[in-house]
């Protein structure tokens, strides 16, 4: 036996600054001293920007690589600020930053359990195994005759990778009330910044890099009859208006599992959520209210609960339909043309979609991912689906993958929101889960009402929460577990 073990001083134990005694430390140290005295000297105000950049990326990746949930919440807030910052930062492919957010997440969460190796059974689930078939048969686009660009392709490349990759991490990830707020807390804040920065648009004014914007094409869907629709810093007014009211929808429903501040913190996420939806001019963002809370209605099982909603939402819909009243507000006013099966842009938006019919009749798998509406004009000028407008979700699925990929699509998502609704009503008990799991499964429902109108589903910022919620509410028994674990620990604290 070695006694010597049992007789270490601690205090003859060298520390940190012990080692810069040793001629390596100093050669380290001077070495980084001259570096960081270099990068101020030379580059000065930008030298000090790159070094605090440099240290917050060393401690971030250090603080992800410890604990990779980070990289899940980094992605939804990076989700709510990318597009928004292509107007300030021109030049950088911003686009690939969430994709770099992701491998780096996957790349943590293998090195963080590295010994005991990944449980990837959480997301050994149906609704996964659809996902990979999508995945597939996106990856397949790239061998469609009628494909004609990789570039495209590539600038489409998260409607499958998103999908499938982000829905595994949410699995494994969001698996108890305390991560499922945590994301319901930043989902919010991210809100109620979208609202105040749109409200200052309205008031206010745009600033250089968003009149830069509207000048170079957007004005002429963003200001109408001299009035703007507001757009925060989301890719464009549809997005966020869509996106505004699903936040609404969800956090308002969400608030009722709350109490004292944070129920007033979701309360006021809802309104500046709707409120925001409003002012954006979207006049398809309706549905998600409308789809939502109805929704939510029929959820709850109770006939006096689904006879008011139905109650509510029928005067919501003769307010906008038969009455004039608010028309001096110009977001009103324009919401209400939503209602008009004689409006003129709806009209165009049906001619569009005979016209898509005719030429997608021979083509089974659609034009290419990338190769439909506006955007795709960068990629292919010339080409016959770049000049027809898209406009709804579903029809730009149905351009770009054809009959057999909107099919599949409508498919998984009736699939995963029908069976949600059917263990929300007659399998979970407990209300508290009830209610959180209502309230993603109403705003979900939604959006996939609004995206007939708007092409909001599959765009970020909407397309990552939507992700994230597919899954939270295909596995609803592990929340409800670990609420019943939290009450049990309750009651036993109590009675010692």
């Amino acid at each position: 036996m070695n006694t010597n073990s049992n007789n270490i001083n601690p205090f003859d134990k060298a520390s940190g600054s012990a080692s810069l005694s040793s001629p390596k430390g100093l050669l380290l140290l001077l070495v980084t001293v001259v570096i960081i005295a270099l990068l101020i000297a030379k580059l000065k105000t930008v030298g000090i920007g790159l070094l605090i950049a440099l240290l917050f990326l060393v401690f971030y990746l250090y603080k992800l690589f410890s604990n990779p949930i980070l990289g899940f919440y980094t992605a939804i807030g990076l989700n709510f600020l990318i597009l928004g910052l292509t107007r300030y930062i021109t030049g950088l492919p911003l686009g690939f930053a969430i994709d770099g957010v992701m491998i780096l997440t996957f790349l943590a969460l293998i090195f963080s359990r590295f010994r005991e190796k990944v449980d990837w059974s959480p997301a050994n689930r149906d609704i996964t195994i659809f996902a990979g078939i999508w995945l597939l048969y996106c990856i397949f686009q790239l061998v469609n005759p009628e494909a004609r660009s990789v570039e495209a392709w590539i600038a489409g490349r998260g409607l499958g990778f998103y999908f499938f990759f982000f829905l595994v991490l949410t699995f494994l990830f969001i698996d108890t009330h305390k991560k499922l707020d945590t994301l319901l807390y930043i989902w919010g804040v991210f809100s109620i910044i979208a609202s105040l920065h749109g409200m200052k648009q309205l008031f206010i004014g745009v600033d250089e890099a968003e009149q830069a914007w509207l000048n170079a094409g957007a004005a002429q869907t963003h200001v109408l009859f001299g009035k703007l629709r507001v757009f925060s810093f989301f890719s464009d007014a549809g997005q966020f208006g869509g996106n505004q009211g699903y936040t609404g929808v969800v956090a308002i429903i969400y608030s009722m599992t709350k109490k004292g501040f944070a129920k007033a913190f979701f309360i006021i996420v809802g309104i500046l959520g709707f409120y925001g939806m409003v002012i954006s001019g979207t006049r398809g963002a309706i549905g998600v209210p409308l789809g939502g809370l109805m929704t939510f209605f029929f959820l709850r099982k109770n006939i006096k609960v689904l006879a008011l909603g139905v109650l509510f939402l029928a005067m919501v819909f003769v307010f906008f339909k038969y009455t004039t009243i608010a028309n001096g507000n110009d977001q009103i006013r324009r919401m209400r043309t939503a209602f008009d099966p004689n409006e003129p842009s709806l009209q165009v938006r049906l001619n569009n979609q005979k016209i898509l019919k005719a030429y997608l009749a021979s083509r089974p798998f659609g034009g290419g991912i990338g190769h439909a509406g506006d955007k795709a004009q960068r990629f292919l000028p010339n080409a016959f689906l770049s000049h027809v407008a898209t406009d709804s979700w579903y029809v730009l699925i149905w351009a770009e993958l054809g009959i057999v990929g909107l099919v599949f699509h409508l498919f998984v998502l009736f699939y995963v929101i029908g069976k949600a609704s059917y263990k929300v009503m007659f399998t979970i008990r407990d209300p508290i889960t009830k209610l959180k799991m209502s309230a993603l499964i109403s705003g979900m429902a939604g959006v996939m009402a609004a995206s007939y109108g708007n092409a909001v589903l599959g765009q970020m910022p909407t397309a990552l929460l939507i992700y994230a919620t597919m899954a939270i509410i295909s596995n609803p028994e592990i929340f409800e577990a670990d609420q019943q674990k939290e009450e049990l620990e309750l009651r036993t604290a109590q009675n010692v």
